[in-house]
Formats: C-alpha cells, structure tokens, sequence
C-alpha cells in the first residue's frame, strides 16, 4: 500500500489496529493510499482511498474507486455496540442496460455480505444504502451519451481482526467494477469508459 500521509500516533490499542490496516496487501489492480480520516466523528480513526486499475497518466480509474473508514471510541457508543466502527463507499460506472436492472441494488448490498462472509469478518449493527442512477447527456455533453452508476455506502461494527474487513471492501470494489476474484491481469471486455456522477 502507498501511504502517502500519516496521522499521528494514535493512543494504544488503537495504533495496533492501524498497522494492521496499514500492512493490508491487496491484489495488484487495486491501487490503495491512506488518506486523512475525517476528524469528529471519533477520537480515533484511519482512512483508505482505493481506485481500480487507475490510468498511469492521469491516476483516475474508469472503473471504480472507494473508501475505507474505521473509528475508534473507547466509550463504545451505544449504537456501535463495540470501540469500532467501519465506514465505507464503493462506486462503479456500468453500462446502461445493467443500470436498469430492478435487482441491481440488492445485489450490489449482498456482494458485500458475501464478501465478509468470504473473508470471516464477523460483524453487527450494520447499516447502509445502494443507489444505482442513471444520466444522458444533452448540449455540450450530448456526445457523452448515456451512463449508468451504482453507488454503495455502508457501515458496520467489526468482529476479530480487522484485517479481513480490509480485504471484504478491497474486494466489494473490485466486484462492482467488474473484476471477480481471481481475474488479476485479465482484460476487461467491453470496459467501461465512462465515469460519470
């Protein structure tokens, strides 16, 4: 992971914690940095951001990006039930037709259950939205045509290690950009190009 910025030391057993995030390794289409956590939702916290295949060029990715956000209050708010909470954001262009699937959005929400359960990361409380939008471009984007998004914002309270909660968003995002376990290196087929808001 290229971690560009630090915080500083956080209270022990937190900065345990933080080395185990930051010592996360991912799958090598997945560019992952730290970023500065928002501050005054906890007195603790470690941030991700991750894009897909990002452009050499540029650093953008047509395909997908996403964040990773854990806090940490030792008072253990009620509604965290626990010191830890996990926040995260996954998006990911789709093609139009996808974009109208009725069912879009309750897959994308259990692609994310489906990706905790594959890594053991148990968990409670959990909460969150999908939103898939669709967008046509007219005047001066007009030659942008029609796209699609989904969107998945969603935060839980972990269990066990930390880690394996890492790797279900690292994974969660490379689903929705389009690349399954296992396809590291493999071309995406009608990729999408698009990255539209």
């Amino acid at each position: 992971m290229d971690v560009t910025e630090r915080l500083p030391p956080a209270a022990e057993p937190f900065a345990r914690v933080q080395d185990e995030v930051r010592a996360t390794m991912f799958r090598a289409d997945l560019s992952v940095r730290e970023i500065p956590a928002p501050t005054g939702l906890a007195p603790d916290a470690i941030a991700l951001a991750a894009d897909v295949r990002p452009d050499e060029e540029s650093g953008e990715s047509p395909y997908g990006t996403g964040r990773f956000i854990l806090l940490h209050d030792p008072d253990e708010p009620d509604a965290w039930g626990g010191p830890h909470r996990i926040v995260c954001f996954a998006q990911a262009p789709l093609e139009p037709e996808i974009g109208t699937d009725p069912l879009l959005a309750d897959v994308a929400w259990s692609w994310l259950v489906d990706a905790l359960a594959s890594r053991g990361a148990g968990y409670h409380s959990e909460s969150g939205t999908s939103t898939k939008t669709l967008s046509k471009g007219f005047g001066s984007l007009a030659a942008e045509g029609e796209g699609a998004q989904i969107e998945l914002r969603a935060s839980w309270s972990p269990e066990g290690e930390v880690t394996a909660h890492v790797e279900a968003w690292a994974e969660l995002l490379c689903m929705l950009a389009g690349l399954p376990p296992g396809s590291e290196g493999i071309d995406l087929f009608g990729a999408r190009r698009t990255s539209r808001g």
